[in-house]
Parts: C-alpha cells; sequence; structure tokens
C-alpha cells in the first residue's frame, strides 16, 4: 500500500492494482469548477483521489463515486473513511453503461471524469492498465451519455483528454446536448506541442467557448513551473 498526501490536509492510500497517481487527475481536480453545495459524480472514479482533491478545496461538496473496478471502489470507501469524508459520498460500483447502476436521472449538478484516452485499437498501455488508458470497456460517447443522464440541465460536464482528439470530443458532446464553454491546452513545454486539454461542457447550454491561457507544466529550463507545483499539491490548491 502506498500514501500521498494532498493539499496537505488529506491522506490518499492506493495500491498497484490500480491506476497510480497522475499529473492528469491533479490537473482534472484544479480545472474543475464546482459551485459550493454541489453534488459532484465521478464516471471512473477509481480509488477517489480527484474527488479528495476537490473536498479538500470546498468543504461543501458531496460525492457520486461510480466505478468499475470492485476494488478500486473499496480502496475508495477506506479513503473516505480515513478521512472523516463517509457521509459526503456514495458509491456506485458496476458498469456506467449501464442505467441500474448509475444514481438516478438528473442527481448530480457537476461530473468530472478522466477517460481511457486511446482507442481500443491503438494507444501504448500494459495489460493492467489497458481499461483506465485504452476504450476496451467503455468509449468517450458511453461516458458523455451517462454525464447527460446524470446532469440536471444547465449542469456541467469537466473532463481531461488528448489534444489531438479535440474536434471528435467537440462533435461528441454536441450530438450529446453538451456545448463546450472553457478549454484550456496544456503543453509540457513552452516549445512544445500542446498534449492535453481540459474541457468543461455545459448541458443544454448554447454555443459559445472560452479559452484559458496554455497551462505550461515546465518553463524553457525543464524547471517545474509555480503553476505546475501549485496543481499538484506541491504548494496548497488554492
Amino acid at each position: 500500500m502506498r500514501e500521498e498526501v494532498l493539499a496537505g490536509k488529506y491522506r490518499y492510500h492506493y495500491d498497484d492494482a490500480v491506476f497510480p497517481p497522475s499529473t492528469d487527475s491533479f490537473l482534472l481536480a484544479a480545472f474543475a469548477a464546482p459551485k459550493r453545495g454541489d453534488t459532484v459524480a465521478e464516471l471512473g472514479a477509481a480509488a477517489g483521489l480527484t474527488e479528495l482533491l476537490l473536498a479538500a478545496r470546498e468543504e461543501s461538496l458531496r460525492f457520486l463515486h461510480i466505478e468499475l473496478d470492485a476494488h478500486a471502489v473499496e480502496l475508495a470507501k477506506e479513503n473516505f473513511a480515513a478521512n472523516g469524508l463517509s457521509e459526503r459520498v456514495e458509491f456506485f460500483a458496476g458498469d456506467l453503461r449501464e442505467r441500474s447502476i448509475l444514481p438516478g436521472n438528473n442527481s448530480a449538478d457537476y461530473v468530472i471524469a478522466n477517460p481511457p484516452y486511446y482507442p481500443a485499437e491503438r494507444g501504448k498501455c500494459s495489460a493492467t492498465m489497458a481499461t483506465a488508458r485504452s476504450e476496451t470497456e467503455c468509449t468517450f460517447e458511453d461516458i458523455t451519455k451517462a454525464a447527460r443522464y446524470l446532469l440536471r440541465s444547465g449542469g456541467r460536464f469537466a473532463f481531461v483528454h488528448r489534444a489531438e482528439r479535440l474536434a471528435e470530443l467537440c462533435c461528441i458532446l454536441r450530438d450529446n446536448g453538451f456545448a463546450p464553454k472553457r478549454l484550456r491546452l496544456v503543453q509540457h513545454s513552452p516549445s512544445s506541442a500542446p498534449s492535453l486539454m481540459l474541457i468543461e461542457a455545459l448541458s443544454d447550454g448554447k454555443p459559445g467557448l472560452s479559452l484559458a491561457p496554455t497551462l505550461l507544466l515546465h518553463d524553457e529550463n525543464g524547471r517545474e513551473s509555480a503553476e505546475y507545483k501549485r496543481i499538484y499539491c506541491k504548494e496548497e490548491i488554492l
């Protein structure tokens, strides 16, 4: 069992059977903008890292934790209990494509997801990480449909994904009743092309996209940027 301390506040435990903490989860937690008192559903929530990061930033949030891997759900339960947060979360173990395992229709104000990045026929991932990184179990459209089902009209859906799939994913969002409203690209350095993107979409929203300044993870000398340190909890999340 391994441990990380999040924002100097919560302890996060995980093991080799679940996807390890990654920059993607920290980026998503920093980008997501649920309002005070919102119910936040996470699709593919694993052991609860992104939820704990959000909980450290806003104490009034409640969570709907949705995850296929039963072992990851048990770890998440332990993480929430260890941090005194059990009363703020409900757990749903199973395939998000099955409505019967999801919370009720219109049950969430905000949905977050760190979905598989690559179509099932391509992408570099080990066998143990295939479900987390490749669309072998569910596609981005499956996740979008689940988000649409969970969200009330006017609710928001935030996710992190590969920048190369921007056009495709925006089409999927539009076809499922979402309007992309915020976009932030992520670069490893000033000289590299964007590799990741963070998008927030509005259910039943009107067109109109706001582009945030590009997030640089490292400066021209390869040093971690100040924003990267803040997001990655090397400095406290504001």
